[in-house]
């Protein structure tokens, strides 16, 4: 049966009816879930899900042995009319999340301690342990905080300041979890030794309250605390022989044997503010946590000592952290970018300008302002943008020197424009529905919808776009697409089918985002431009296409097509979302670490450790509807 489901299309920026499966989401929901992934873990306590877990012990032949309960563990009876005989003696569990009490591991062991186990039952696994360490990383910081930003101008130098509710903002309350690994060690300051924070014995009744931990240490050096980096590892025995570890390779007992995992990453958490510390003068790392959370606070004593320590969990209360996420901070805090689009500006403004921007939660307005042009426009669609804007032109006093317009672009006005026609239609492009790179082509629609508020001779910055693809292959990131077959003896093929079938729904053919910086790869192919978008033309009425071959130069498992957009502000100056720089003569690839670059997984997706040889070439057809948007599709060929 098909049913028909509403969809906002990111880059038209219209509502579209499409008829779906009955069961789209349930295959969306397998084919996104990377089980394959938890799977490849070989250090990983496995629970399949129960659909094919049934099927899977059949298979295995355990099914006088093992039976397994379709329900969440809070609604399972234990009696002899209930779905369990007697309470167990032993507690298999695998309930955590990158912060390790995400999903919920608290209140779920609590209820199985008081309802479905005995008191002196075994836990596997038995002990968790959170680990923390404190850094200073202006990198990092630059994901949480706005920071001053400087413009050279024909008057000299201008800054655009944070409002001061801005700047003393805790922050989004949600754990920014990462591959750590990735981040250079020349990007952050080591303050303090790697601290055990606190542990949790699965084997006795766990508490679901809040509560707060404290570790007193030394600071090794001087500096500002800024940000509290931390991971967990689980002993899953009561001896503490058999142990698996979320910890970055600098705290790994042997980095050479390291697991890699997407599905248990680490944690960077911001503290409210950042504070100096001095070497040698002690402090209290304090961990607070709730049912589900986890946040940090520094104190000069410990809590007990302390009646004022912030129990509650951190909020934004100052829009920001609401509009922007923490890639997005760091795009604003880039300055060599604000700097990019300043030399481009600066080459098109005249001091008679009427200026139009369109982005959301975009500072390009301050930019133009301070660069001399006579009026300028901003569209700020939500009601949150709108706010956040408002506040950092109070601060910066250009409350009456740029005019906000609350609405769609779509549904601009004369009367809004207060009857001027725009000499310069400026975006970066940005918008918050974007997902995948060309989502941002949303830019091309709105210049379409305003071009009746355009003068004569307008300039539409950017310029134009392109789409540029390459194929890679990954370091690790494969193993979210690769099969499993058999796992610690036990054969999954099964949920191998269950999966494939998910993805041959519609998954397998559509790209996805992940952010390449975290994810090394190497580059087989040179980077292609597939097709070019010209912004200074109303969006052509008819579809654009474009396909061909990437040869592949290097050797390797081609494991897939990488695509991203570049924007070419001016003739002699372009912004690339995914390739920064040409790739090392060994492949390796420098991508943009603000954006999300989009990934078309090849099927079958090749093991590493498979013999090389193979596909030769990657043939690919890349289509623009002037009414859906970007559709890519690309496949190996010998």
């Amino acid at each position: 049966m098909k049913i028909f489901c509403s969809r906002a299309n990111p880059t038209t920026g219209s509502v579209e009816w499409l008829e779906e499966d009955e069961h789209y989401d349930y295959h969306q929901e397998i084919a996104r879930s990377s089980y394959a992934d938890m799977l490849h873990d070989k250090d990983r306590v496995f629970k399949p899900m129960a659909d094919a877990a049934v099927k899977i012990v059949e298979k295995n032949g355990f099914s006088d042995k093992i039976l397994v309960i379709n329900k969440h563990s809070t609604e399972v009876t234990v009696g002899p009319e209930g779905d369990m005989p007697c309470r167990a003696n032993i507690l298999v569990t695998e309930l955590f999340d990158t912060e390790l009490i995400g999903e919920g591991a608290l209140p779920s062991y609590e209820h199985a301690h008081r309802h479905l186990v005995e008191e002196n039952c075994e836990a596997v696994p038995h002990r968790a342990t959170i680990y923390a360490q404190l850094v200073e990383s202006r990198r990092m910081w630059s994901w949480n905080k706005l920071f001053p930003i400087h413009l050279q101008t024909s008057l000299g130098e201008q800054v655009i300041v944070p409002p001061v509710d801005l700047e003393n903002c805790p922050g989004a309350p949600s754990v920014c979890d990462i591959q750590l690994n990735q981040v250079s060690p020349a990007d952050f300051t080591v303050l303090s030794d790697v601290l055990p924070m606190f542990s949790i014995d699965f084997s006795k009744q766990v508490s679901s309250s809040a509560a707060c931990h404290s570790r007193q240490f030394e600071p090794l050096t001087s500096g500002r605390a800024q940000v509290v980096l931390s991971w967990w590892d689980i002993e899953m025995d009561p001896e503490g022989k058999i142990r698996c570890t979320t910890a970055p390779f600098w705290a790994h007992s042997d980095p050479e044997e390291m697991q890699w995992r997407d599905h248990w990453m680490q944690c960077v958490y911001f503290l409210p503010q950042e504070e100096p510390v001095v070497q040698g003068s002690a402090l209290c790392l304090v961990a607070h946590h709730d049912d589900y959370c986890v946040w940090y606070s520094l104190q000069r004593t410990s809590p007990e000592k302390n009646e004022r320590v912030h129990q509650m969990r951190p909020v934004c209360d100052c829009q920001a952290h609401l509009l922007w996420n923490r890639p997005r901070f760091g795009e604003i805090n880039d300055q060599d970018r604000t700097d990019r689009y300043i030399q481009a500006l600066s080459t098109v403004l005249k001091p008679d300008s009427v200026c139009l921007c369109v982005s959301d939660g975009s500072l390009l307005s301050v930019l133009a302002h301070h660069l001399g042009v006579e009026q300028v426009f901003t569209v700020e669609s939500s009601a949150a943008s709108h706010k956040l804007l408002r506040k950092i032109f109070k601060a910066n006093h250009l409350e009456d020197k740029i005019n906000i317009i609350e609405k769609r672009p779509e549904l601009l006005t004369s009367e809004d424009l207060k009857s001027r026609k725009v000499s310069l239609l400026l975006g970066e492009p940005f918008f918050t529905t974007s997902l995948l790179p060309w989502h941002s082509l949303y830019f091309w629609y709105v210049r379409t919808a305003v071009d009746q508020h355009l003068g004569p001779g307008a300039v539409v910055m950017p310029q134009a776009a392109s789409l540029h693809a390459v194929v890679v292959e990954f370091r690790d990131l494969w193993r979210i697409r690769s099969p499993c077959g058999d796992c610690e003896g036990f054969d999954v093929h099964i949920m191998d089918d269950m999966i494939k079938r998910a993805l041959d729904f519609r998954e397998s053919r559509e790209a996805e985002p992940h952010p390449l910086w975290e994810y090394p790869c190497r580059s087989l192919s040179e980077p292609r431009q597939i097709l070019a978008f010209d912004f200074r033309q109303l969006v052509p009425p008819r579809p654009l296409c474009a396909e061909g071959t990437m040869e592949l130069r290097r050797p390797g498992r081609s494991h897939a097509a990488v695509l991203w957009m570049e924007y070419h502000l001016t003739p002699e100056c372009t912004l690339s979302t995914g390739l920064l720089e040409p790739a090392d003569p060994e492949g390796g690839c420098c991508w943009n670490p603000h954006c999300k670059q989009a990934v078309y997984f090849f099927s079958p997706v090749l093991d590493p450790r498979a013999p090389l040889g193979g596909p030769q070439m990657v043939s690919y057809v890349v289509e623009f509807h002037p009414g859906t948007g970007v559709w890519p599709q690309c496949c190996t060929s010998w």
